[in-house]
């Protein structure tokens, strides 16, 4: 028997603006913004609120847009979806691929925004069949991490009010038609971790009066790849990703100091506070070892935490996202390495389930070179790919997940 919540939800969007909202994603699509500049995708979410009856705020933590519709008692559900771009170089050919140069949603940041609008409206339109409070925040600055914190730090629920749940979604690779779900442990904590590697600068030709920094750096860099494959358990997921490397600035100058820049995915503060006092063990010796005139700089940057949700609240979600799509279409993939500033949000104490939504083109999946999931998975471009072109058939999908889950919570009338 089909449970009233998503009885409600296939009834609101069954007659959704599906071409209204291809169009406006197609829209934010050429107009990329990165992170804490977001003020047209902003503006353009605030208005489609305010026409759908919220009670709309912008600038919220910089650059974040809040709307609140108020419907009789009842709990207060919370959809998020965040509004920043990448900067990555389009690569798709889409005829509505961005025109802003270096810059592209390559994460499908512009997708979340279309789902959030048309989830809002529907359930705005819709909203004699429940009843409760419906806050939608539209967040900057998730690929920096910054974002939900500056949003609640800047009152965020001291002008809306806190909420009972937290709802929010990310597009992913995949066939289009799935909807992954894990009770727990979902995404994993990322740090970013900044080097200076000292040296002694000089002439190209005398590397003897000289301390090359450049050479001590690519030592580091290759003994920092044992960190992961010789200090951890197999059974403990992590890894370590050295994603620049910056020195110099002429062929024949040896310069005074290089810059290492790393990235660290873990899924438990344990394992991640180890390969910290690794990384700090290996860039002193390796700078000891040179004879570098000083230690090296380490500073720690951006910082998400592990995404865990909550085991009642995602499995009610995706109880109900099994009677809207079917329930072979609702699978636990196990934790990934991507990384969410979205757990900020729930202050520590705030239930929430967060889920992917697969976004892969049909053809694209088929034409995947391999023959098993994981084969195609690994080929198909991914999130923050400059290929990455989520289908446009997903619109309606994304929607309908982001409703189903409110009604999960809000009282159906």
């Amino acid at each position: 028997m089909t449970s009233p919540a998503a009885r409600t939800a296939l009834d609101l969007t069954d007659g959704l603006p599906v071409p209204d909202l291809e169009d406006f994603y197609r829209d934010l699509h050429r107009h990329p913004e990165l992170s804490l500049e977001e003020h047209r995708t902003a503006g353009k979410l605030a208005g489609r609120l305010k026409e759908a009856g919220f009670e709309t705020a912008e600038g919220i933590g910089g650059t974040g847009v809040a709307g609140v519709l108020r419907n009789g008692d009842g709990p207060t559900v919370l959809l998020r979806a965040d509004l920043d771009a990448l900067p990555v170089q389009e690569e798709t050919g889409l005829p509505y691929a961005s025109e802003a140069d270096g810059v592209m949603h390559a994460c499908g940041h512009d997708l979340h925004v279309t789902w959030l609008v048309g989830a809002a409206e529907a359930l705005a339109a819709g909203r004699e069949t429940w009843n409760g409070t419906l806050l939608v925040v539209g967040q900057p600055a998730e690929e920096t991490g910054q974002g939900a914190a500056r949003m609640v730090a800047d009152g965020l629920y001291e002008r809306f009010g806190r909420p009972d749940v937290l709802l929010g979604q990310h597009a992913a690779p995949g066939p289009a038609g799935l909807y992954p779900h894990a009770p727990g442990l979902i995404m994993s904590a990322s740090t970013d971790v900044d080097i200076v590697v000292h040296g002694r600068g000089g002439h190209g030709s005398r590397p003897e009066s000289t301390v090359d920094p450049v050479v001590t750096a690519a030592y580091l860099v290759t003994r920092l790849q044992t960190v992961v494959s010789r200090e951890l358990a197999a059974r403990e997921a992590a890894v370590l990703t050295v994603g620049r490397i910056e020195a110099g600035t002429r062929h024949n100058i040896i310069p005074s100091e290089a810059r290492i820049e790393l990235n660290l995915r873990t899924q438990s503060a344990e394992v991640r506070e180890r390969m910290l006092a690794a990384i700090r063990r290996i860039a002193q010796g390796e700078c000891l070892a040179a004879g570098c005139p000083r230690e090296p700089e380490i500073t720690l940057g951006n910082t998400f935490p592990e995404t865990v949700n909550d085991v009642g609240t995602d499995t009610a979600v995706a109880a109900v996202h099994r009677e809207v799509f079917g329930a072979a279409a609702v699978f636990d993939p196990g934790p990934a390495m991507g990384s969410e500033d979205f757990p900020q949000l729930a202050l520590g104490s705030i239930p929430y389930s967060y889920w992917f939504v697969t976004t892969t083109p049909a053809e694209v999946w088929e034409q995947a070179p391999g023959a098993s999931f994981p084969e195609k998975f690994s080929a198909v471009p991914s999130n923050h790919s400059p290929r990455f072109a989520p289908d446009l058939s997903t619109v309606a999908p994304g929607v309908r997940t982001l409703v189903s889950g409110a009604l999960a919570f809000l009282s159906v009338a």
